[in-house]
């Protein structure tokens, strides 16, 4: 019935989509397994991508050649760039999308591309010899055999739904567990443990004040995700809302506590600390009057609404109660209540940097199994899984991203260096080289190396590599060309910049902090070079942001510069470290346990101490 397969992908959410279709597309035979082909790339909670460092990630995935970035562009309904009041490093794209539509083109890409197929089952156990995975066991009792497998379960993993006092089993609404996975895993020696993660109510927009609301419109001048010509801006948008809850809504809500599966004990793991149910907000920040709720609609056309900040695992009528004395809520009618999932995970740190296992070889893990949270940290995972899977099968060298050259590198290296003990979201944050990695120039930091390994076409190298030439040549045109204080002064004074007194480089002038991209282009000089050499608003705010930040860049890239010294000192594989003897207890348990490959991982893993890596450094003879 089965052929053997290169690659196994287990799962179709985010995480399961991107590693499949980058199995496929590196031209390795594919089999992507699933309980439901109808939910494929389901948005299991708010019906959007990207948003703070997510954004960034997105921009990432499609610049390795991910499909994430494409579908989203392509079922967009709200386009919003947010904290454009801040640095480029902190522009973040978010799109509102099309449930129904984000997971249709999802199949639809998936089902045109080569070299993959499909298959509707429950994955209930996987088939290990001698430390090697040789394939997949399914409900049926039917065994495939393939040369690695990626595992990407989410939430499904003996999964359990809590709605109050009520619990049952199940990976999200309306789909049932899964199980056996966790155990045959447990069987071989790894770790496991379980998390939390909720969404809130769904409800009937029709039954909806919008009049009492504020309106939140998307940016007036979209832009989009995928750097491919694929796709186009959005030329109209829908409008969504926002709300607040209030210290009523609040009294409401606490009259459920003592039926609340968060806080009657009924719950144990951990949730997503960066996004707190409501029960959860009000008795953690008690001083708050109020909280803001917003109304995102679910698609073009459905009247179904999700209301983003009202997470909650209370019991139904209490979630109904207390909706209702929200403003423009006063009349609302639900299509399902808000729940509250518990599912295993696998510790990261049992994985390496290709996220491959370290206990057996050629099996993955990708996504919410690895701890995380959040589709675009999941699709990234997925992405590189699969092309590592992909390359092992062909023999060749891993992709292993370090963490100056994307966010995917630092969410992968701090999962597998530091664990994590409650759902790991990525922010801009934890990220000491963001200046670097600004979502407008993924496509030059990962295209290259995207082509290399044969996922990016030729076209899209070529297209980045004009893009960049024509930013560069435009920096080199300021640099080269001055501006009399007559020409300058002008919009300079109308800044509220200081006057010049001789004239200067454009690129000194443009610099300053009160000139932004806007002011740039009103001179005529560049403007005649924009029309010169047809230059695009990508190439032109490319150009802006290597004026503006060139200081803050060269300094993090002399920074990066340095822990690339670290990386180059690899630690060889079976290395002992009880034989140090002038190291800490923790650091030599911390070491022996995470094995990290180079002195820089070492560095930071908790409880290795500057001392020890010195120490470490001695030992291997630097």
């Amino acid at each position: 019935m089965f052929n053997t397969y290169d690659v196994i992908v287990v799962g179709a959410g985010h995480a399961g989509c991107e590693a499949a279709a980058a199995a496929a597309n590196m031209g390795c035979s594919t089999l992507l397994v699933t309980m439901s082909l109808q939910n494929i790339a389901q948005m299991s909670c708010n019906p959007a991508m990207g948003g703070i460092a997510k954004g960034q990630i997105v921009r990432e995935i499609d610049a390795l050649g991910g499909y994430s970035g494409i579908v989203s562009d392509k079922t967009a309904i709200q386009f919003k760039m947010l904290n454009k009041s801040k640095g480029p490093a902190m522009w973040s794209p978010r799109v509102q999308s099309d449930r129904m539509r984000f997971s249709e083109e999802w199949r639809l890409m998936l089902e045109r591309t080569p070299n993959l197929d499909f298959y509707q089952e429950m994955v209930k156990g996987l088939i290990i010899n001698n430390g090697k995975i040789e394939g997949i066991k399914t409900s049926l009792g039917i065994e495939i055999k393939a040369k690695t497998v990626v595992l990407t379960n989410g939430t499904f993993l003996n999964g359990l739904i809590h709605i109050g006092d009520k619990q049952f089993g199940g990976g999200r609404a309306g789909e049932s567990a899964a199980y056996g996975i966790t155990e045959d895993l447990v069987n071989v020696g790894f770790e496991s443990g379980r998390m939390k993660t909720g969404t809130p109510p769904r409800v009937d927009g029709r039954s909806l004040d919008y009049s009492k609301m504020r309106e939140e419109p998307g940016d007036a001048v979209p832009d989009k995700f995928s750097y491919s010509d694929e796709t186009k801006p959005l030329t109209h948008q829908r409008l969504c809302h926002m709300t607040y809850t209030s210290l009523d809504v609040h009294d409401i809500l606490r009259e459920g506590f003592d039926r609340s599966p968060m806080f009657n004990g009924r719950i144990k793991s951990l949730g997503p600390r960066y996004c707190p149910s409501i029960e959860d907000k009000i008795n953690r920040f008690a001083d708050k009057e109020r909280h803001q709720l917003f109304i995102e609609p679910e698609g073009w056309d459905t009247v179904e609404v999700y209301v983003n900040g009202f997470s909650t695992s209370l019991p139904e009528d209490i979630q109904f109660k207390a909706l209702r004395s929200v403003a423009g809520f006063e009349n609302v009618k639900f299509f399902r209540p808000g729940y509250a999932i518990e599912y295993d995970y696998f510790p990261p740190t049992q994985l390496k940097h290709t996220l491959e296992t370290k206990l057996v070889e050629g099996l993955y893990f990708a996504g919410q199994i690895n701890g995380t949270t959040g589709y675009e940290e999941a699709a990234s995972q997925g992405l590189m899984a699969g092309i590592n899977a992909a390359l092992k099968v062909k023999e060749q060298q891993p992709l292993i991203l370090r963490r100056d050259e994307a966010y995917i590198g630092v969410l992968i290296d701090d999962l597998i260096t530091k664990g994590t003990e409650e759902p790991y979201r990525m922010f801009t944050s934890r990220a000491e080289y963001r200046t670097l990695l600004r979502q407008d120039n993924a496509d030059y930091r990962l295209t290259p190396k995207s082509h290399e390994i044969g996922l990016a076409s030729e076209k899209r190298l070529r297209r980045m590599e004009e893009k960049f030439s024509k930013s560069d040549a435009m920096v080199h045109f300021f640099k080269e060309t001055s501006l009399s204080p007559e020409e300058a002064n002008p919009v300079l004074l109308e800044k509220e910049s200081s006057p010049m007194t001789q004239s200067d480089k454009m690129f000194k002038v443009f610099s300053r902090p009160q000139i932004e991209l806007e002011d740039i282009v009103r001179f005529e000089k560049v403007q005649e070079y924009i029309k010169e050499h047809n230059l695009d608003k990508e190439e032109i705010e490319q150009a802006e942001i290597q004026v503006k930040y060139s200081g803050y860049i060269e300094k993090e890239r002399n920074n990066a510069e340095k822990l690339i010294r670290l990386e180059d000192i690899k630690i060889p594989e079976n290395f002992d470290y009880n034989k140090i003897k002038s190291m800490s207890i923790e650091a030599k348990q911390k070491l022996s346990k995470i094995r990290p490959v180079t002195i820089s991982q070492a560095s930071r893993i908790s409880g290795v101490s500057p001392s020890d890596v010195s120490v470490l450094l001695i030992h291997m003879g630097r």
